[in-house]
């Protein structure tokens, strides 16, 4: 018995992500009484394996064939459930990105599971098994309980952190029954943006909004976020305009994102962009309208033309850096 859960790589490399789904998956073993097996899809090599088990996975599962090196969900939906049979798994664990979006619910069907998405917190308990999640778009809180006996969970990013045990994992090949069906979906190329933080990976966010009053002032928040190591990104009316590339859209209708430190520029803060960015551990907002809703999402706010107050913090920012 194991609790399976799925650690996705990049080009052959773990991020945070992975590490943090696998201290999760720790923290519900340790309620239940099992160990951890972490699934590893494409070609990893030994040494980033091994590193799994530093977070809690006693046992890594490696699953190579040429045809995975590109993400199919029925393919892999097919390699995590018979894994998870396998294994003799009663909880899956994959992430709540989109990857684990597309793969949770097929996952959910083969195993006859229930499925919770989006949780942010171990079990409050095991048996019965009642989990907590967001509901009404990041307003609420709902405890689910889940009568079936296996389960799939997908976790949000960055609500569960990483937690090293210092441990170490036994590595074991394994050879999937795969036919032509979970291949019906052939990736005849792929386009991956290089030499910038992607948005759904960054820990800081500097995002701007329609106080920015056009792309020609974009300026600051570019600066700001190269000097933060930060990504960018906008609310959805400035992407709308065509003044921001639409893959920086956050919000409901965009991307659901839980950096560290989200810093919203000019923006008004609409219910629907909240909901996108509600998960972030730390918002600070800069907005000189002091009744704009953003305030009251905001951890810390700043009331002010964000085209004097960005230079200012921009200034701030290098004076630090020169100083450490």
């Amino acid at each position: 018995m194991s609790v399976l859960v799925y650690t996705e790589n990049w080009d052959g490399k773990f991020k945070k992500l992975s590490f943090e789904l696998v201290s999760f998956a720790k923290g519900i073993a340790e309620m239940t009484g099992t160990s951890v097996t972490a699934l590893s899809i494409g070609n990893v090599d030994a040494e980033e394996l091994n590193k799994l088990g530093n977070y809690g996975a006693s046992k890594i599962v490696e699953v190579k064939d040429d045809r995975l090196n590109h993400l199919i969900n029925g393919a892999y939906s097919s390699i995590i459930s018979q894994v998870a049979e396998k294994e003799g798994s009663s909880v899956v664990i994959l992430s709540n990105n989109n990857t684990g979006k597309a793969l949770a619910p097929r996952v959910s069907v083969k195993l006859k599971a229930g499925l919770v998405a989006g949780v942010n917190a171990l079990p409050s308990s095991a048996n019965p098994f009642i989990i907590k999640k967001k509901a009404f778009t990041g307003k609420a809180f709902a405890n689910v309980k889940v009568k079936s006996d296996k389960k799939i969970l997908t976790l949000n990013q960055n609500s569960f952190g990483v937690k090293e045990s210092g441990g170490s994992a036994s590595v074991e090949a394994f050879s999937p029954s795969l036919n032509d069906a979970d291949f019906k979906t052939e990736v005849k190329d792929v386009h991956k943006v290089t030499g910038k933080v992607l948005l759904t990976d960054a820990e800081i966010v500097v995002s701007g909004g329609r106080g920015m009053k056009g792309p020609e002032n974009w300026g600051p928040i570019e600066e700001l976020a190269g000097l933060l190591g930060a990504a960018t990104a906008c609310s959805r009316p400035v992407s709308d305009e065509g003044w921001r590339p639409h893959e920086e859209h956050t919000g409901q209708t965009g991307k659901i994102i839980a950096p560290n430190l989200y810093i919203a520029a000019g923006i008004s803060g609409a219910i629907q962009h909240v909901a996108g960015i509600s998960s972030s551990k730390c918002i600070v907002a800069i907005n000189k309208d002091n009744e704009a809703p953003i305030f009251e999402a905001a951890d810390y706010g700043v009331i002010g033309d964000v085209m004097q107050v960005l230079p200012a913090l921009i200034d701030a920012v290098k004076s630090f850096k020169s100083e450490n």
